[in-house]
C-alpha cells in the first residue's frame, strides 16, 4: 500500500465551512471524494505514548526496559506541558526516545502493537463509520502523527486506501530518533491533505475530515464536510460556532 509522507510546504487554512453531513451515503463522485481521518483520539483511544511504552516493555534488554520506563515516567510532567504548548513540539521531542531501536524490530513489534494495543482500542463506531464511507465509494485516507510502523497494519485492517504517517530516520538499520521530512501534525496535516488532493485529483469541497482535537482545526477547515469526533472542549466550541456536526464514536 502506498503511504505518502508529509509535504514540506506550509498551508494556511480556509475559513471553516458549515456542514450537516457526518458520513457519505449512496454512491458519490468517488474519484473526486475522500474522507481524511485523524487517528489518535478519533478512531482509537490510545496515542503515541502507549505505542512507545509497548516497544519499551518488549525490548530484549532488561537494562533498556528499565531505563526507558524510568525516563518516560520522569518526563511525564514535561510531556504534558509540551503537548499543551504545541502538539508538533511534543511529537518531535517524544520521537527522540526511539533512538537506537532497530528498523526490523520496529516493524515486527508494530504488528504486535496493532493486535494487542491499537485494535482493542478502536472506538466502537469507528469501523462502522469507515465501512459506510467506503461503501459510498469514497477514498479512505488516514492522516496521523503516529509512526508508519503502527499505522500500516491499522490501515490494512480498516480497509483504508492510503495513509500519511511520520517516519523515523533510519541509518544503518537503526533509528536516529529524528523524523524524515516535515512532522505530520497540526497545520502540517492540512498542507499534507492539500498536496494529497492535488496529486489525486480530489475536490476538497467534496471531501470529509474527522478529528478530535483543536490542533486539527486547520485540516478540518480546508474540506467542505468537516466533522468533530469525540472533540476536546476547544474543538467542540469551534464545531458549535461553525455548525459542524459532532460524532461520538465511543458508544
Amino acid at each position: 500500500m502506498p503511504h505518502p509522507h508529509p509535504h514540506p510546504l506550509a498551508a494556511a487554512p480556509h475559513a471553516p465551512v458549515p456542514s450537516a453531513s457526518t458520513a457519505p451515503s449512496g454512491k458519490l463522485d468517488a474519484p473526486r471524494s475522500a474522507a481524511f481521518y485523524d487517528v489518535d483520539g478519533t478512531l482509537v483511544s490510545v496515542n503515541i505514548v502507549h505505542t512507545y511504552a509497548y516497544y519499551v516493555a518488549n525490548h530484549p534488554s532488561l537494562r533498556r526496559r528499565a531505563f526507558g520506563f524510568a525516563t518516560m515516567l520522569a518526563s511525564i510532567p514535561a510531556y504534558l506541558a509540551a503537548d499543551f504548548y504545541s502538539r508538533k513540539f511534543f511529537n518531535e521531542w517524544f520521537y527522540k526516545n526511539y533512538a537506537g531501536f532497530t528498523e526490523d524490530r520496529l516493524w515486527v513489534i508494530g504488528e504486535e502493537i496493532f493486535e494487542n494495543v491499537i485494535k482493542p482500542s478502536l472506538f466502537p463506531g469507528a469501523v462502522d463509520l469507515i465501512r459506510r464511507s467506503r461503501e459510498a465509494g469514497v477514498k479512505q485516507v488516514l492522516v496521523t502523527g503516529s509512526l508508519d510502523f503502527v499505522t500500516r497494519p491499522l490501515a490494512r485492517f480498516l480497509g483504508a486506501d492510503d495513509y500519511g504517517a511520520n517516519r523515523l530516520e533510519i541509518v544503518n538499520g537503526v533509528a536516529t530518533g529524528r523524523l524524515v521530512g516535515t512532522l505530520l501534525a497540526g497545520a502540517n496535516k492540512s498542507a499534507w491533505v492539500r498536496q494529497y488532493a492535488t496529486e489525486h485529483g480530489l475536490d476538497l469541497q467534496q471531501c470529509w475530515a474527522y478529528a478530535d482535537s483543536a490542533s486539527d482545526l486547520p485540516m478540518l477547515s480546508i474540506v467542505g464536510r468537516p466533522c468533530a469526533v469525540n472533540p476536546d472542549l476547544q474543538l467542540r466550541a469551534a464545531a458549535r460556532d461553525y455548525q459542524w456536526p459532532v460524532l461520538d464514536l465511543k458508544d
